[in-house]
């Protein structure tokens, strides 16, 4: 991206960015030099007590430096913990940042000060890639946020609109099965099975939200628009866990060191030209049933919302009060995106890190086989209704999400005033940073913490659950900016795992274990992609009936 600017300009550039560090390396030496705010008291009674801050921090930048390299973010946020504690503070660029790592830290964030910290900074992936922030996981706190994640909650991701839309999952799961099967076993070649799932959770959530889905094989697909689409989600994802300067330090944005920002907006331009594109057909159909049903009283409403953006267009009126801020069209574009987003990377993610530890622990995944075999046999397939039933099952989904949880670290909250966390000043305007990895890793809560013992969920930890009330274990986050999609998102992951389980035996090239390393990206997604031998485990007419 540098290469295209021209000699004269990159020196102009570099110039203007030297005067500009100098004036603000001078004026960050004289504020270090001022009396700490924190050491001056609070109403003549009380000591604001400041939260620890790590050494090393550089001019400009603060502690930026300290979170580069190839290590997850998570992992570098837990080395500062065991020397600093579960407490805090970094400086990241202009802003800085509270840490946490502890359930009862945690826990006063998220019920005392939770609508301290329920807003949410602009970042550049808001701005240039979610609609200027309109998608709701990423937009400010206020009236718009309640209206929008009302709308998910109650008319999107409830129970009754998730059972209404079973047979999207049903018929994906099968075409998925069916497919692994006539493709990849009896001495089949090397199944790619991250590629697999990350196409199927795409297929699925593509399916869902907008009823369309990704054909790989480019003969005799004539929706280009869905594998133009997945192209540009895969690179919105990216750019989605890709630091970008101008969030720390607002002022070099016009610099777009990286290129980070102009590659947002292009991808932003192809994700709008297609959701926008789909949005037109949805509307049209919508009308055509609509004259229909004029025609035809005995018509039912139900027919026009095949997928969520029919339930969009149904549930937001011209009149709603969360049209001040942004379009009817956007609000639902941008829903839509952030849900296939959220979706999409997150569930994969979690299926092949719970196959992999599977793999790596053979005595539990015969233990799931055998709970499988006794509770749903082996003359049918697993189906929905027998989830409630397979504890074990649970267990390992549970403890999974322990050992790899979807959001390792929590979206950025921002303190709207200033507050106190554990009796330490928090200034307004502080981010906040969960640590959920490390929290799921905590040696108080947990024997062998690092260990894959999926029974600790049924016997020491059977109360836990994923609903964010208990505070040590938060793998969805807690509070008012929880997930609310974690309902869908752990059934499809458990029937799927179930399913694949039930369906095949597992085993890696040479029988070696599994690399577990930990990779870069928002999801804490695997290093190395998973690859496996696969051999069917039911009789044969079960696949071909699929």
């Amino acid at each position: 991206m540098e290469s295209l600017v021209s000699f004269p300009l990159q020196a102009l550039a570099l110039a203007t960015l030297s005067l500009v560090l100098l004036y603000a390396s001078f004026k960050m030496i004289i504020h270090q030099h001022e009396p700490n705010k924190c050491n001056r008291k609070k109403n003549n009674i009380t000591n604001k007590i400041c939260v620890p801050e790590p050494s090393g921090a550089l001019p400009i930048i603060g502690h930026l430096h300290l979170l580069g390299g190839q290590v997850p973010v998570a992992l570098i946020l837990g080395a500062m913990a065991d020397k600093y504690g579960p407490i805090y503070s970094l400086r990241l660029g202009q802003h800085r940042a509270l840490v946490l790592s502890s359930w009862e830290l945690v826990k006063e964030c998220f019920t005392t000060n939770d609508r301290l910290f329920a807003n949410r900074p602009s970042i550049a992936v808001g701005k240039y890639i979610l609609y200027d922030s309109a998608a709701f996981a990423i937009s400010s706190y206020g009236n718009y946020w309640r209206d929008v994640r009302k709308m998910v909650t109650l008319r999107l991701l409830s129970s009754h609109r998730l059972e209404s839309l079973q047979h999207i999952r049903t018929s994906e799961f099968g075409s998925f099965i069916k497919g692994l099967y006539f493709e990849y076993t009896k001495l089949g070649p090397l199944a790619p099975l991250s590629e697999l799932l990350e196409q199927l959770t795409f297929n699925l959530n593509a399916r869902l939200i907008v009823g369309k889905r990704f054909i790989k094989s480019a003969v005799g697909d004539a929706d280009t628009d869905a594998r133009r689409f997945k192209k540009a989600i895969k690179e919105a994802l990216y750019l989605s866990g890709v630091f970008v300067w101008s969030d720390a330090i607002p002022w070099v944005e016009c610099l777009d060191i990286h290129g980070h920002v102009s590659s947002m907006k292009r991808v932003f331009k192809e994700i709008d030209l297609v959701l926008g594109k789909w949005l037109e057909e949805h509307r049209q159909a919508r009308e055509v049933l609509d004259d229909q049903r004029s025609n035809d009283k005995s018509s039912s409403n139900g027919d026009v919302e095949r997928d969520l953006m029919d339930v969009m267009l149904s549930s937001i009126e011209e009149d709603d009060a969360m049209l001040s801020c942004y379009s009817r069209d956007t609000i639902i574009k941008a829903t839509a995106l952030i849900l296939i987003l959220t979706g999409t990377e997150s569930t994969a993610v979690t299926l092949i890190w719970a196959i992999s530890l599977l793999l790596n622990n053979p005595s539990v995944m015969k233990a799931a086989q055998r709970e499988l075999d006794t509770h749903v046999g082996r003359d049918r397939w697993v189906q929905e209704s027998d989830l409630s039933n397979l504890k074990f099952l649970e267990a390992i989904v549970k403890e999974t999400i322990r050992l790899y949880p979807p959001g390792p670290i929590t979206g950025p909250r921002e303190a709207t005033e200033e507050c106190f966390v554990g009796g330490h000043h928090v200034p307004k305007g502080t981010r906040l940073i969960v640590n959920i990895w490390k929290l799921h890793r905590d040696p108080r809560m947990w024997a062998d913490p690092c260990e894959f013992r999926p029974e600790r969920f049924m016997t020491t930890h059977e109360d836990l659950n994923f609903r964010g009330q208990n505070f040590q274990y938060i793998p969805f986050s807690s509070g008012r900016r929880s997930c609310p999609g974690m309902t869908f998102g752990l059934l499809v992951v458990e029937l799927m795992l179930a399913s694949l389980v039930q369906g095949f035996e597992f085993k890696t090239k040479d029988d070696k274990p599994v690399d577990m390393r930990e990779g870069l990206g928002i999801a804490l997604p695997k290093l190395n992609s998973l690859d496996v031998f696969l051999y069917p485990r039911l009789p044969t007419k079960l696949y071909e009936c699929l």
